[in-house]
């Protein structure tokens, strides 16, 4: 599998390459704003000059909570400049999922906006207890007690360049890039600490696969708290040189027009995404004669929806790809080359680099065709769970292998094939939902003794979530009222779609819930 030459970078050393390569070239076009790759550069020695003079340190962390501006890249590679540790923060979460991440990562500034999607983010954190937040600036917008980003960065004027480039040259490969936030079958989401070597390398390799190239004009859709929008995303574009085109809200007629009027090249997403594209009734007004790059996954891609991308919307390359956070995002991606067939039926093989067996309850390698847990090594594999030892130790063997609780098949030509989640993840829309968590979050809820949640099939999501609901005796909760109260206290993806109030679950001896026959209960409704 393809790989671009190894060279342990830092993101400050990724984004002065771009420069130096691609500088007249447009960066960053966001609305009315155009950042060249060398105003890029400056912006980032301008953002990072800010955080010097604010106070903050290698190993410090900041917060970003907002959707996908063009402020958000600035914020993060600026931090990232001086070693201060970006902590994405899911823009559907709730104040108190907010607050988690910001309390367990010790977060001293956020960057936010003041109106997204009719929500105000620090209205969300007022009555959240913060005890490490210093500062909130505001990306975009104004709110009471937030400084807005223009005057956070007036900070860093007269701020000397040689310091902060001496700064910079302290930060080495190995040091922390990241804590990402993922959910655990324990229901408390975990930070994933990876570092900025790993991530670089696993996206040099990562773009060098699907052929990304300076000319690509990358329009990102997924979310840039999330990897397939923050580092196979705009991360994969600086490396490549392209022009990276941010998606504030997925709207598909506006997509489509922003398709035709900036030549898109590169269109990765969800398999929804370009079943909508395919359908749209008014799909012959607009020229996507450009669409070139399209890399799909995080849901069962059909033979068919494969061949239509490829003889329908024209697109050079498809493929599928397979990775979770512990992973940088990316374990396993297709060949541009590979069959419909095996697009659609794998995640691909192992990236040059990292290993990928399958294993028995015990740890021993399956032979192939016969299903078991993956396991992953290589340079990929994150650095540890932030402040969790214990739970690192559980997660990665002595050997290095990562066990990742995902269950799936390799064939003799080492391609991968997920069949099932030991942890029960379920995926709704292109988002992992881990029943433990929303089964935490459900009980609670006054009323509420006992949580099941399943994942079940739905032709517009993938799947949803189902509840199972034991109540306390005369607790007044119905099915709209445990929805409605949901749809205030945790992220929309993870909403159940479907409410069942029962006397009792299906449990084994150990009293541990047979989610199979919930399952099985949930057909026969």
């Amino acid at each position: 599998m393809a790989e671009a030459q190894i060279h342990a970078r830092t993101m400050a050393q990724v984004v002065q390459a771009a420069a130096d390569t691609y500088g007249s070239q447009v960066a960053i076009q966001d609305g009315a704003v155009s950042l060249t790759y060398t105003e890029l550069n400056e912006a980032r020695l301008q953002v990072a000059a800010a955080f010097h003079e604010t106070g903050l340190v290698k190993g410090d962390r900041i917060a970003i909570w907002a959707p996908n501006i063009y402020q958000w890249i600035l914020a993060a590679i600026g931090a990232q400049t001086l070693g201060i540790i970006l902590v994405p923060i899911n823009t559907r979460w709730k104040g108190s999922e907010a607050a988690f991440a910001l309390n367990m990562s010790c977060a001293q500034m956020l960057f936010t906006v003041g109106d997204f999607l009719d929500q105000s983010y620090p209205e969300l954190l007022i009555d959240q207890k913060l005890p490490y937040l210093e500062t909130t600036v505001m990306l975009q917008g104004n709110a009471l007690g937030c400084i807005g980003w223009e005057e956070f960065l007036e900070r860093g004027e007269g701020v000397d360049r040689d310091q902060l480039l001496k700064l910079s040259a302290e930060v080495s490969p190995q040091d922390p890039l990241d804590i990402g936030f993922t959910s655990g079958t324990t229901g408390s989401p975990k930070g994933v600490v990876t570092g900025h070597g790993q991530n670089i390398r696993v996206f040099e390799t990562w773009s060098a696969t699907v052929g990304l190239r300076s000319d690509d004009n990358y329009l990102i859709i997924s979310p840039f708290f999330h990897s397939f929008g923050y580092k196979a995303g705009w991360l994969a574009a600086i490396i490549r040189g392209a022009k990276i085109l941010p998606v504030l809200t997925f709207d598909l007629d506006a997509v489509l027009a922003q398709i035709e009027r900036d030549k898109v090249t590169m269109l990765p997403g969800a398999p929804t995404i370009y079943q909508a594209i395919l359908a749209h009734p008014r799909r012959q007004d607009f020229d996507l004669s450009s669409l070139r790059l399209a890399v799909t996954g995080a849901a069962p891609v059909p033979v068919e929806l494969v061949n239509k991308m490829r003889n329908d919307l024209r697109f050079e390359v498809v493929v599928t790809a397979y990775g979770l956070t512990e992973c940088c995002g990316t374990v396993t991606i297709c060949e541009p080359d590979d069959p419909a067939e095996v697009i659609s039926g794998t995640s691909g093989k192992p990236m040059a680099g990292v290993e990928v067996r399958i294993v028995d309850a015990q740890g021993q390698e399956l032979p192939r065709a016969e299903p078991g847990e993956i396991w992953v090594r290589g340079y990929n594999v994150m650095q540890s769970y932030l402040d969790d030892p214990v739970q690192t130790a559980n997660t990665i063997t002595a050997e290095g292998w990562l066990k990742t609780g995902d269950v799936g098949v390799m064939d003799e030509s080492g391609y991968i094939r997920i069949t099932d989640r030991i942890k029960d993840m379920f995926i709704v829309g292109g988002f992992n939902c881990y029943p433990a968590e929303i089964e935490n979050m459900l009980c609670s809820l006054e009323g509420v003794a006992q949580a099941a949640v399943i994942g079940v099939a739905d032709e517009r999501m993938g799947e949803v979530a189902s509840a199972w609901l034991i109540l306390d005796p005369g607790a007044d909760l119905n099915e709209a009222r445990v929805i409605d109260w949901c749809r205030d206290h945790m992220a929309n993806y993870k909403v159940p779609r479907s409410v069942h109030i029962v006397d009792s679950l299906p449990t084994n001896a150990s009293g541990k819930v047979l989610k199979t026959e919930l399952r099985q209960m949930e057909s026969e409704q």
